[in-house]
């Protein structure tokens, strides 16, 4: 079982900027697409941003602009800089790893918390 490792998050002012990483193991890393998701409660699971293995980097609509995804090869690491952070940003966020037909693995989740 891929372990993914979470780390950052916690609570921040609307308009302030919170990080968060996540770290897999560098065979898994360099082979998938990382993607950061949120869920919010009552609220479907949702695409934040991801990085393929080849570097390319998507945004959701709502977030572009303000957060910014970078990879680091050499310490298994993507990072997801979150700027000007709205009250609706607040949520779990949860990485995934994923290369098609062989992995689909997920963090164990990060609560963000916007104060207004």
């Amino acid at each position: 079982q891929v372990q993914l490792v979470e780390s950052g998050g916690g609570l921040a002012q609307a308009g302030g900027s919170l990080g968060l990483s996540c770290a897999a193991p560098g065979i898994i890393f360099r082979a998938s697409t990382i993607t950061w998701y949120r869920q919010a409660p009552g609220n479907q699971r949702e695409l934040v941003a991801s990085s393929t293995s080849a570097g390319r980097i998507n945004y959701a609509d709502s977030v572009k602009g303000r957060f910014a995804l970078w990879r680091d090869n050499a310490k298994n690491t993507v990072y997801l800089q979150m700027n000007l952070l709205k009250p609706e940003d607040a949520a779990v966020y949860y990485c995934n790893a994923y290369i098609p037909g062989s992995l689909n693995a997920w963090g164990q989740g990060t609560l963000v918390t916007i104060s207004s």
